[in-house]
């Protein structure tokens, strides 16, 4: 028996008809369960949605219930219940799928012929209801650490999960003829790249993931005839097995995840890339521009390493550095999420995977990673979304490098076109070029004034964005007065100069001091 679901079209037809009529969709699942149980659930406590379908096994009018119970909580089921629940496919359907195995019968029932609608049904692995706002989706992957109750088979294919939905979210949706999705795993983000996309491949050096892959997409394509575009699936690593291509669109959530190179210690295909400290993501940041068309955007999760006495924009002005010299010159936009220390970051990746704290495993885990951060005088790591452009014309390049730790728009892949066509831009034209615009304030801007009870004038004016990054500006009198004139009718320069001149200033000296901020607002997308 395959350890993968098996790609037979017919039956998956029928298994998404089924899955359709029991309501095991994102927002039948949270009815089902409730918010309680959903939200634990979502914090990876499966207590409360084990006790919220406890009866769904022995009902015969809950096939939402028995399927959340089987596939997304790895619990046994009788067979008669996963019948009720897959009426179109069957029990025998399902085991021809690789989805689930028959066990034995269940304690109580009697043997003999009539014991085998009682036989117990096991899941093979997790699948579980999944979406965006035009469509429906279920992803299959290996069962998670919730379901198996322990460490996880080193090439364990990964379900949906924090990094995948957040790439999923910063990811640019502009229509395009070809997209890569490198190291697609179980084909959350090629699924996503089918909405937009004319033709896509997906590459993953885990030939498991391919086959998770594979079954996902051939789920969707069920749907209806022709919905899904051309997909191509690609055994190797990184851009080995595309080195010819040219894409529009890359996105990737590789294995970024800084393992030592340890031979004590499990090592998991779905995060680790099989290189020491950064380099994986560094050797990506290198080599992406090849399959890069002019205009092409590749965009990517990461971690990065920073030295002590070095901050993180000083280790991406070096990779970017690099990249330049040695391959295609790029744009770089790179926004740090987070950032931690070695023992922070010991500790999330040590407990990944199901070792427990305070187990031999987990502390031995923690050491090698606290002595191989320490051998490379490592101080923090930072994790974040990188987006790379191919310029598509000959002009310079331009970097930006962000820090947002707090809520950002969702989704952000509108703000992440936008903050590229801005940046661009600014990038081909002069600063008098700015000045002639009649720039508007963005409708998510917001201004804040604060100052002593009493006072005539504010001390601290603070000009905030709603959306997009969530920037907050600290602006002086001139920006802020600027900015409550910018109603898209005054250029710039008008502007300014009737500023300067109501102020008692040199028009040329506002001018030359309030460009560089309008560039940022422009960038972050507060002036439109």
């Amino acid at each position: 028996m395959s350890d993968t679901p098996v790609v037979d079209e017919a039956r998956i037809a029928l298994l998404r008809a089924d899955l359709t009529a029991a309501r095991f969709t994102v927002d039948g699942v949270a009815e089902r369960l409730g918010p309680v149980a959903s939200a634990a659930l979502h914090r990876e406590q499966p207590l409360p949605a084990l006790l919220a379908t406890e009866r769904s096994a022995s009902s015969g009018d809950d096939p939402c219930g028995v399927l959340v119970r089987l596939f997304t909580l790895g619990r046994p089921v009788p067979a008669s219940a996963l019948a009720g629940a897959l009426p179109s496919l069957g029990v025998d359907g399902a085991v021809a799928l690789g989805l689930v195995r028959l066990g034995g019968a269940r304690a109580g029932f009697a043997s003999g012929p009539a014991a085998a609608s009682e036989r117990e049904v096991t899941a093979t692995c997790d699948l579980r209801p999944y979406g965006d706002d035009a469509h429906d989706w279920w992803v299959a992957s290996d069962l998670s650490e919730l379901a198996v109750g322990g460490p996880l088979r080193p090439d364990h294919v990964l379900g949906i999960g924090g990094a995948s939905t957040t790439l999923a979210s910063w990811t640019v949706r502009r229509p395009v003829d070809r997209a890569l999705d490198l190291g697609t795993g179980c084909g959350v983000q090629a699924l996503h790249l089918t909405g937009h996309v004319g033709a896509v491949v997906a590459t993953d050096i885990s030939e498991r993931a391919l086959a998770y892959a594979a079954f996902n997409l051939a789920l969707a394509a069920s749907e209806r005839a022709g919905a899904v575009p051309p997909l191509e699936l690609l055994a190797g690593d990184l851009l080995d097995p595309v080195a010819a291509q040219r894409f529009s669109l890359v996105v990737s959530n590789p294995p970024f995840v800084i393992t030592p190179r340890d031979e004590s210690l499990p090592l998991y295909e779905y995060r680790d890339g099989g290189r020491a400290g950064d380099a994986l993501v560094r050797s990506l940041v290198r080599q992406v521009g090849a399959v890069l068309e002019p205009g092409g955007i590749a965009q990517f999760l990461g971690n990065w390493e920073v030295p002590a006495g070095r901050t993180w924009r000083d280790v991406w002005d070096d990779w970017l550095e690099e990249q330049a010299r040695d391959g295609v010159a790029l744009d770089a936009w790179v926004v740090q999420r987070e950032s931690q220390d070695p023992a922070e970051y010991a500790e999330l990746w040590a407990r990944d995977g199901g070792a427990q704290p305070g187990s031999e495993t987990h502390s031995q885990m923690y050491a090698a990673w606290l002595r191989d951060f320490a051998s490379r005088d490592v101080e923090r790591v930072g994790f974040g979304v990188v987006t790379l452009q191919r310029p598509a014309t000959d002009r310079p390049t331009w970097r930006s490098l962000d820090e947002a730790h707090g809520p950002v728009a969702a989704p952000m892949g509108p703000a992440v076109d936008a903050g590229l066509r801005a940046r661009t831009w600014l990038a081909e034209h002069s600063d008098d070029d700015v000045l002639d615009v009649a720039w508007s304030c963005a409708p998510d801007v917001t201004e804040e004034r604060h100052g002593r009870p009493g006072a005539e004038d504010p001390s601290v004016i603070l000009v905030r964005q709603g959306g997009g990054l969530g920037r907050v500006v600290r602006a002086g009198t001139v920006l802020a007065a600027y900015l409550g004139v910018a109603e898209g009718e005054l250029t710039a320069r008008a502007a300014l100069d009737a500023i300067a001149a109501v102020l008692g200033l040199d028009p040329e000296r506002v001018r030359g001091e309030t460009v560089p901020q309008l560039r940022e607002l422009v960038a972050d997308g507060l002036l439109v």
